[in-house]
């Protein structure tokens, strides 16, 4: 099997980031592991989609830096692929972090995942389906009862009135990740609502949302795979991620912290309650951020922390996600030649 790795710049790739445990894991199953930025793609004269990818040199590897230094490093083994020749694309670039220094690069993934999808890659997750995730907006499509309250809008006087009514509120922009550009508005913060709204208007839209008390205890980030909560070897792929006291965000790179999870049953309901709709559009690999009985984000692109999960669990979850993908190549070389992609990503 022959899987290409979209990411947004090889050089920025880490070693603890889920797509190089993805890209390890494969070739220590005896796949073929092809990593390309954003940058990276083409579409050639001759109707195929290209790509200067790097790759590695030995069957088998113990260690993530020691993979990851041999794809970054100054003598890798390059070769420009034939994308359409590739089993499996998985697009693991995340257009949020692109957005404001590299514009162009935001939609490569998607547009040049659509090209391939025409000569038969399967291409994970479905990028139709992405290109209505490119914002926090996909959000508000999914069933009303595992959102917050949630209020869209640059009009300051409908944000203020919304905080009135929900007493707190966190208002973050349409378009971001990481929890950057995040705000808790207490009802004794009206006065600064103003400067708040117009820092995150910045950025275009503005979010607000009715503030969950659950969030105190931080949330959990639960993995879902075909359409199910991950699970291998009897282990739910999932961790908590806490807030430090001073910062209402739990985003690790925010200062948060990472402690074990326990999947209970309002979590597997809620799996259940969006499964139908991340089925519908193709998406194989999620991560659904829980607090309580809600949701606060579903994170489709490049969802990361299978390697939190886990440490905790101690079952390497990389390895269910390949065997995921040997499954899907199987089926589409030896029970049907055409294909829906839409179908192939949740098989």
């Amino acid at each position: 099997m022959r899987v290409g790795f979209v990411v947004n710049e090889v050089a920025t790739e880490e070693a603890n980031y889920t797509t190089t445990r993805l890209a390890m894991a494969a070739v220590n199953r005896g796949h073929e592991a092809w990593v390309m930025g954003c940058g990276d793609m083409a579409f050639d004269p001759d109707d195929h989609v290209r790509a200067r990818a790097r790759t590695v040199s030995k069957p088998s590897y113990k260690s993530n830096k020691t993979f990851l230094a041999e794809i970054q490093g100054p003598k890798p083994r390059s070769e420009r692929v034939t994308v359409d020749d590739l089993d499996v694309l998985l697009l693991r670039n995340d257009p949020a972090e692109d957005r404001r220094r590299r514009a162009w690069a935001s939609a490569a993934g998607v547009l040049f995942g659509r090209a391939a999808l025409r000569h038969g890659v399967v291409v994970l997750n479905d990028p139709n389906g992405l290109a209505q995730a490119m914002n926090k907006m996909y959000f508000q499509l999914f069933p009303e009862e595992v959102r917050p309250k949630t209020l869209i809008t640059r009009d300051r006087a409908e944000i203020k009135s919304f905080a009135r009514e929900q007493g707190t509120i966190v208002i973050k922009p349409l378009q971001g990740s990481g929890g950057e550009g995040v705000f808790m508005v207490r009802e004794g913060d009206l006065g600064n609502l103003n400067q708040m709204v117009e820092a995150v208007a910045r950025d275009g839209y503005v979010v607000a949302q009715e503030y969950l008390p659950d969030a105190a205890e931080g949330d959990m980030r639960l993995f879902m795979m075909n359409g199910q909560p991950l699970r291998y070897k009897g282990k739910y792929a999932a961790f908590r991620r806490l807030r430090s006291e001073d910062d209402i965000r739990s985003n690790i790179h925010a200062g948060g912290t990472k402690a074990q999870a326990a999947v209970d049953s309002r979590a597997l309901q809620i799996a259940e309650i969006v499964r139908p709709k991340l089925v519908a559009d193709g998406m194989f690999l999620v991560g659904l951020d829980i607090v309580g009985d809600k949701l606060m984000e579903i994170n489709v692109f490049s969802p990361g922390g299978l390697g939190s999960a886990q440490s905790f669990e101690g079952v390497n979850f990389a390895h269910a996600v390949i065997a995921a993908l040997e499954r899907k190549v199987h089926y589409m070389r030896y029970y049907r030649r055409d294909f829906n992609n839409v179908d192939m990503a949740t098989l």
